[in-house]
């Protein structure tokens, strides 16, 4: 289910977001809004995960695993 909402942008991030549009990277200006949201989403989710890991304060043998997974790049794009 969708629902239709009304954004107010400022006039370069909707030439930027029509650009995209035009370029055929994306299909509409909704589908850029989703994205970006969904990738804020995301970004909040695991700023959110580091907070209760910090709490939790118990040495982990992912350690390694976590420094690895921090230099390689995603795909959030």
């Amino acid at each position: 289910m969708t629902k239709q909402i009304a954004v107010r942008l400022p006039d370069d991030i909707v030439e930027f977001i029509d650009r995209l549009v035009g370029e055929g990277v994306e299909s509409s200006r909704a589908a850029v809004v989703a994205r970006a949201v969904e990738r804020e989403r995301r970004r909040d989710r695991a700023a959110r995960d580091v907070r209760i890991l910090k709490r939790s304060a118990v040495s982990d043998d992912l350690d390694e695993l976590a420094k690895y997974a921090s230099t390689v790049q995603s795909d959030l794009d």
